[in-house]
């Protein structure tokens, strides 16, 4: 199967842990470090927890790494934390792929954080609003706010890419550097 889009992948310490619990129903590829029979049954929570009928569907897939062999290889253990066989758990990681196959975010949460998955989804549509348009967002960005024209686009170019108007942020310096336009 060819893949084209955008993909996820998020790995969790362990299964049964109340903030995973909390976290999942979302949609993803899940890599904890427990067996697939463990898997299906803690499905079960989860779907209880967001509300749902206890089943051992999720709507994504979850990997089974119980040997720990791609948490390894992805850097993703935590020794701060270890299970209960004093083993080093994995932490909340979050890779984000674009279309190229490229990896185009890492994010890592310790054991004990959880993830905020508004600010992930923001991430996201950033990364591609901006792989697809000239422009770059804020740090406060929202979906639907002004973004940031490039700054190595000439004057007369941004004109005819940004229809609806570039605006110039007057700053101290003088420096004509800091250009928004509204979304595209």
């Amino acid at each position: 199967r060819k893949w084209n889009s955008w993909g996820s992948l998020f790995s969790h310490p362990r299964d049964f842990t109340p903030v995973c619990t909390t976290e999942l129903g979302r949609p993803m590829i899940a890599l904890p470090v427990d067996s697939v029979e463990d898997h299906l049954a803690w499905s079960k929570d989860i779907s209880a927890y967001n509300g749902d009928e206890p089943t051992e569907e999720l709507p994504f897939p979850i990997i089974d790494d119980k040997n720990q062999d791609l948490a390894i290889q992805l850097g993703m253990l935590y020794p701060a934390e270890k299970d209960e066989k004093g083993m080093p758990v994995t932490v909340h990681m979050v890779f984000i792929f674009g279309p190229d196959k490229k990896l185009k975010l890492s994010i890592l949460y310790p054991a004990t954080t959880g993830r905020n998955f508004d600010e992930i989804l923001r991430v996201i549509i950033s990364l591609q609003l901006t792989a697809e348009k000239r422009v770059a967002t804020a740090v406060y960005w929202k979906n639907g706010d002004s973004v940031m024209v490039l700054p190595t686009i000439p004057e007369e170019e941004a004109k005819k890419l940004f229809p609806k108007g570039v605006f110039t942020k007057e700053l101290p310096s003088g420096k004509k550097y800091l250009h928004y336009t509204p979304q595209p």
